[in-house]
């Protein structure tokens, strides 16, 4: 049994660099492993990264999805843009809806902002963010017509879900109009400001929630014994971080704790792996709410490495979501798009927008409130084709300079034995341990189809047979899982 004092593998370093970033450094690999560094030392440096307040400025919904895009592709703190990544699809908003791009840069500025730190303090952020005020209708809730979709959601995506871990409601619907009248009358101001129109807000009767739920007693919780008005919606945050489920435990901590460990880590992790990560005593995420000592019991916990270095198997493996699968692939080969559409300049010239459009991913545009499917719903005859073209698209790249795919900068054109030349392009594609000896004899084969010495540094060739090989590497279900 590992723990955050256990020296890091070769295998559990890629792993953890693959998970938490777009590609694997080899140096830092051979740093690590040169220093003998434990899991707990490797898991500091990678959350040690200050948040960056970058913002993807634009006045349209392609300007501002290409500058996010092209900041993940340069970036040097690749774990914030999976934490960002991450929480977009959370507090799931659309440009569609919310209609004005500069909302959508300003929430994403918010979630890099929080992104690591006190989750409490991010959900009440996210009350009064005004991208998402016009998601999930804030804005069109009043006391003369209440509109319930925040009240929902809040407790549904944000904190609680809908069943807590035994499969028992974590709600009713009482608690919803509740809630939604705590929401009654905010707005936003042409500066972008959230206040309460006190003309619009439900100053009524005591607002009680969580009678039935929560482990608060038969009684409830009213929210507002404190006062009504503006401090209200901060007062519901405060009482759902205190919910309790079937078995006593934080239904929040919990759930919050299942979705990161799902993201960075593996599908359906058991209930033992999720409560040592939320942990015990004052450090615990249910007392500090602070994001990054949870990821980091993640990180070095036995249960995140299980699908480290295994080849031909894809337990405890999750499918890479189309943004990572792309930002990983240019990071890994060194191609720049080209220009301000990020095109990629060979096969069908699309921009990266229309690449992850047919993958099933865009920017800023999860599909609805629930976010994104993620694992297999990633899957299907047409996003793999998706898959494909893109890698058809990079692999035919010619027009020179940063947007070419230059194979002969990545693999040593001096070898001419086909299992060496497999060996270095999966390699330099991070999935040298993922190939069973029977796939990598396979891809031997496809490179001499039987004939003669191999010559790389011959032009024909290398532009059929190395490229393909990358391709073919690419496509393969090795490189779609992480």
């Amino acid at each position: 049994m590992g723990d955050a004092n256990s020296t890091l593998s070769e295998a559990e370093a890629r792993h953890l660099l693959r998970r938490t970033g777009f590609d694997v450094s080899e140096k830092t690999v051979e740093k690590w492993i040169a220093g003998g560094i434990t899991r707990g030392e490797a898991a500091d440096e990678l959350l040690k990264f200050k948040p960056q307040g970058f913002k993807p400025n634009g006045n349209s919904f392609e300007a501002i999805h290409d500058k996010w895009l092209k900041f993940m592709l340069k970036t040097k703190a690749a774990l914030q843009e999976k934490l960002v990544l991450f929480w977009h699809d959370h507090f799931a908003t659309g440009i569609s809806k919310v209609g004005d791009p500069v909302l959508m840069t300003k929430q994403n500025a918010l979630l890099r902002q929080y992104c690591k730190g006190d989750f409490k303090a991010l959900v009440k952020a996210i009350n009064r963010d005004p991208a998402t005020m016009e998601y999930l209708d804030t804005v069109r809730n009043s006391k003369d017509g209440l509109n319930e979709n925040y009240g929902r959601e809040v407790q549904e995506l944000f904190t609680l879900g809908v069943k807590d871990s035994a499969g028992n409601d974590t709600y009713t619907q009482e608690d919803i109009v509740q809630i939604a009248r705590a929401f009654t009358g905010w707005r936003y101001n042409e500066k972008d400001e959230p206040f309460l129109r006190e003309s619009r807000h439900d100053f009524g009767a005591d607002k009680v929630i969580y009678k039935t739920t929560g482990q608060f007693g038969p009684a409830g919780v009213n929210f507002t014994a404190a006062g009504t008005g503006e401090g209200e919606i901060d007062a519901v945050i405060d009482v759902i971080f205190q919910h309790r489920d079937t078995d006593g435990r934080s239904t929040v901590a919990r759930r919050t704790a299942r979705r990161l460990i799902e993201f960075f880590g593996t599908p359906n992790p058991p209930l033992d792996f999720v409560d040592d990560v939320v942990g015990t005593g004052p450090e615990a995420f249910d007392q500090t709410w602070i994001v990054s000592g949870l990821l980091r019991r993640i990180f070095t916990h036995d249960d995140f490495y299980l699908g480290a270095g295994a080849p031909g198997v894809a337990d405890h493996k999750s499918i890479a979501w189309p943004i990572d699968y792309v930002v990983t692939t240019l990071r890994t080969l060194k191609i720049k798009p080209k220009g301000k559409d990020l095109v990629l300049a060979g096969g069908e010239y699309f921009a990266m927008r229309d690449h992850l459009s047919g993958m099933g991913q865009v920017l800023f545009e999860p599909p609805s409130v629930f976010g994104w499917d993620w694992e297999s719903s990633w899957i299907s005859s047409a996003t793999l084709l998706a898959r494909y073209g893109f890698v058809r698209d990079l692999t035919s790249a010619r027009d020179g300079g940063g947007t070419s795919f230059r194979p002969e900068k990545l693999v040593d054109l001096e070898l001419t034995d086909a299992d060496d030349i497999v060996d270095a392009v999966l390699a330099v594609c991070g999935v040298a341990a993922l190939f069973t000896n029977t796939e990598k004899t396979a891809l031997a084969n496809y490179l001499t189809d039987g004939a003669g010495p191999i010559d790389l540094a011959d032009d024909d060739y290398r532009n059929r047979k190395l490229n393909g090989l990358f391709a073919l590497v690419l496509e393969s279900p090795a490189y779609q899982l992480v």
